[in-house]
């Protein structure tokens, strides 16, 4: 969507974009996915599958039109949800804006931002009691000592206020509604922003050369990471036969682990998935791997019976049950895997699930929300998250997420209406 909207950016054209800025119950979307509605009526990108884009796009026609900014609130109850066709239930607010170079003169320098893979976040006020400050944008950047900033969402508190919680946003890589006070008081309500977070593809790394590290990097690759493969020995670890990984290095596998972390190129959003399936490769490398202060996921492949022996050899080695409990070992979930593409769905399954708080359950077994949009606290100790995992039913991990309230909004806040074009 980026080249689309940067190239009608840079002929002068005018485009509205519909951005999803707050979802409850079971959305289809996540916050931050957006939608394009463009010159002669062209419509790129999707805020819903399918459910509302032909009222959003009839918004989005509007907004161009006048000019003004849109909060639009699709399914506030069951019944109005079906009528634009949210049969599910869930709830989307969606923020329509105008852009154009004479709305948004930083877009050039935010899309470069993009495109040269650097972290960058843009800030809109989406709802405010004065109407004055909805639009108003601020673009923030990491820093060493605190984060850089250009523009200003209406004054100095505000702004360090969003600034400083924006900075977390950025290193966790996930766009988010925030809500202050008129004046940026972190305590208060009435001012609602939106954070859209654009940051590198989070990493995975994948130790071993071997079959299921192959179908590993394709999965990891299918499901956005920067896919690394690192062997030591160089006769495996080559391009030919991992083509879907971004690198392959050949290196001892913790010296390589502990050279990326010094540099600082392993973060909270990085997974390990340590299918060496050697002592020799895998106890120095998980010496290090669960020493590192900040990851997202540590697996490493064998039996139960490696694991014991393996688990003996880390404790000899000096590790504590603590940093021993972040390892997720046996590898993936249970699903009764036998070949390595199926072993690979049993990896992401479990990466996906933890980082989202999900259980591992068959869907038509359960009831509740079906999407889960918050991101869970992770323990340093995921050895309960992951028995939780291979045997669902014996815990309760499912988060009702809180109902929006209806406080009437200066911004734009009509009742969805149903069209023959957004039934789906």
């Amino acid at each position: 969507m980026l080249p689309d909207l940067l190239g009608w950016w840079r002929e002068g054209q005018d485009v509205a974009m519909a951005t999803v800025v707050g979802t409850w119950r079971s959305a289809p979307r996540q916050p931050g996915a957006a939608m394009l509605v463009g010159p002669g009526g062209a419509a790129v990108g999707s805020v819903s599958g399918g459910c509302v884009e032909g009222a959003v796009y009839e918004l989005g026609q509007e907004v161009l039109d006048t000019g003004t900014p849109a909060l639009q609130r699709y399914g506030v109850s069951d019944d109005d949800a079906f009528a634009v066709g949210l049969t599910c239930g869930g709830i989307l607010d969606i923020y329509v804006e105008k852009v154009s170079q004479q709305t948004y003169p930083e877009f050039g320098d935010v899309a470069d931002d993009i495109e040269a893979g650097r972290p960058v976040a843009v800030v809109t006020v989406v709802q405010h009691p004065d109407a004055a400050f909805v639009g108003r944008r601020m673009i923030v950047r990491p820093a060493e000592t605190r984060p850089s900033r250009s523009g200003s969402l209406g004054s100095a508190r505000i702004d360090d206020a969003v600034a400083d919680d924006v900075a977390g946003l950025i290193s966790s890589g996930h766009s988010a509604a925030l809500t202050y006070g008129p004046d940026g008081e972190r305590r208060g309500e009435g001012m609602r922003v939106f954070a859209a977070v654009f940051a590198p593809r989070p990493r995975m790394i994948v130790f071993g050369a071997i079959d299921f590290a192959a179908a590993c990097a394709r999965m990891g690759r299918f499901l956005g990471y920067r896919v690394t493969v690192c062997d030591a020995r160089a006769v495996f670890a080559t391009n030919t036969r991992f083509p879907d990984a971004d690198e392959v290095v050949v290196q001892w596998p913790h010296k390589y682990l502990a050279k990326e972390a010094e540099a600082g190129r392993v973060d909270e959003r990085t997974v390990l998935c340590v299918l060496t399936h050697d002592p020799k490769f895998d106890v120095p490398l998980l010496e290090v791997a669960l020493r590192l202060p900040k990851v997202a996921y540590i697996g490493a492949m064998g039996s139960r019976r490696t694991h014991d022996d393996r688990t003996e050899r880390l404790r000899e080695a000096g590790l504590s049950d603590g940093e021993l409990g972040r390892l997720s070992s046996p590898i993936g979930l249970d699903l009764g895997a036998r070949t390595p593409e199926e072993t690979a769905v049993s990896i992401a399954a479990e990466i996906v699930a933890l980082r989202w708080g999900g259980r591992g359950d068959r869907l038509t077994a359960t009831d509740g929300p079906i999407h889960h949009h918050e991101l869970p606290d992770r323990p340093d100790d995921v050895s309960e998250l992951t028995e939780s995992l291979a045997d669902a039913s014996g815990s309760d991990h499912d988060r009702e997420a809180a109902e929006p309230n209806d406080r009437a909004s200066t911004t734009r806040t009509k009742e969805a209406e149903s069209s023959s074009t957004d039934r789906h």
